[in-house]
């Protein structure tokens, strides 16, 4: 895709902003301290503060916890990469996508980028409207058609029987931009989806490993092999030497995706030179002997109580497979004897716990994981994406 194309292709989207060379996807729904954050920023674009702007110079908002505002820099040739490896490892010669994610989102945007790239169709459909049991007729095409979700949207749409028969009916259903727990997961299998659990994120213009809808159905609940853009590394926390298949550590990346840096620049971001850059992600994982990334958490997520470490998402799974529980997330509040204790949030507003029967379940795992406290939420804080704001819920417990 040359830039004149990649440009107007965003500038549909309705949610552009250039400034200084440098164009801004950004969220029509920010509050007034994101807008703020955003009128810094582009005035330091418009003085030249973020540099060349001839590589790099689509900027996509990226998450993270430091609550300050930041994009990754991206351009045609960081998107071409990943839609080349994108169709290598799926065997697509044309994407067909069913878009229901924003477009200033990474992956909404890459739904559309695909599509273009490719050839192929591309049909935007609101989320509510398909939550709602208004789904879009689609034509049959050579390579089928795919859709990109969240967990708690697959979740949500196989509460119907509709929903499931039509999910049926897709190519590949990623499922990404967050852990799915395992009895989602089993649910999807055995209702004969052709998910694929995938990982990546901004800074990787989307997925860099995926599990394919054959292994899934064999039983694989990996994220799947590296794409072959991409290149994955598990590496020691202090040495940053790769460790062996197996053992966990933090997930570098690398790759002709890879962003070009962070707008306006931040610290430990992308180091090397082109062809040999790398980014160490804050995420702990995994490679097993066959080659297939296991993501297991955040790493300052990780809970510390009692100089013993507690990965959230374990305790989560652990508390979905109760059966009392619609949404979960687990954090580490400050305790003064403990140093963190382990606490669950969940949304209000559905019957009483029973606590029993979350008991039993939480007799899988040793005591020092379970959550000493359950706290009901009236405003759960997840967005769109499907990410729960986890520092919200951190400052309720404390």
């Amino acid at each position: 895709m040359e830039r004149a194309e990649l440009r107007k292709l965003v500038e549909a989207t309705g949610c552009a902003v250039e400034r200084g060379g440098f164009v801004f996807l950004c969220d029509p729904k920010w509050g007034a301290e994101e807008r703020a954050q955003l009128a810094e920023i582009l005035v330091e674009a418009e003085r030249g503060g973020g540099g060349e702007s001839g590589r790099g110079w689509l900027c996509v908002p990226s998450g993270g916890t430091s609550g300050r505002l930041k994009f990754a820099r991206h351009d045609e040739q960081t998107l071409g990469a990943a839609v080349s490896g994108f169709c290598g490892h799926f065997g697509l010669t044309r994407v067909n996508a069913v878009d229901v994610l924003p477009p200033h989102h990474v992956s909404g945007l890459m739904a559309r980028v695909r599509c273009a790239v490719t050839g192929g169709r591309h049909v935007s459909w609101s989320w509510k409207e398909l939550e709602a049991g208004v789904r879009p007729e689609l034509a049959a095409v050579a390579d089928g058609w795919v859709l990109s979700v969240v967990p708690t949207q697959l979740q949500r749409l196989m509460g119907s029987v509709a929903a499931v028969e039509w999910l049926r009916g897709f190519r590949v259903i990623f499922v990404g931009g967050g852990p799915a727990w395992a009895e989602l997961t089993e649910e999807a299998a055995k209702a004969g989806l052709p998910v694929s659990l995938c990982y990546g994120m901004t800074e990787t213009a989307a997925m860099m490993a995926a599990l394919r809808p054959e292994e899934f159905a064999a039983g694989g609940r990996s994220c799947g092999a590296v794409m072959p853009h991409a290149r994955v590394e598990i590496v020691d926390d202090a040495t940053g030497e790769e460790v062996a298949a197996g053992e966990t550590g933090l997930v570098r990346i690398g790759g002709g995706s890879l962003l070009r840096g962070y707008f306006p620049e931040q610290p430990g971001g992308v180091s090397g030179e082109d062809g040999a850059r790398v980014f160490v992600t804050e995420d702990l994982g995994r490679m097993d002997e066959r080659g297939q990334l296991h993501v297991i958490g955040r790493r300052d997520a990780v809970i510390i109580t009692g100089g013993k470490k507690v990965f959230p998402a374990e305790v989560e799974a652990v508390l979905r497979a109760s059966g009392e529980f619609a949404d979960v997330a687990v954090i580490g509040a400050a305790d003064t004897e403990w140093g963190q204790r382990v606490v669950a949030f969940y949304p209000a507003g559905r019957k009483a716990l029973d606590m029993q029967r979350v008991e039993a379940a939480l007799e899988s795992i040793a005591g020092y994981k379970r959550p000493k406290a359950f706290v009901a939420v009236a405003a759960w804080p997840r967005n769109e994406q499907g990410k729960v704001n986890r520092e919200a819920l951190r400052r309720i417990a404390e």
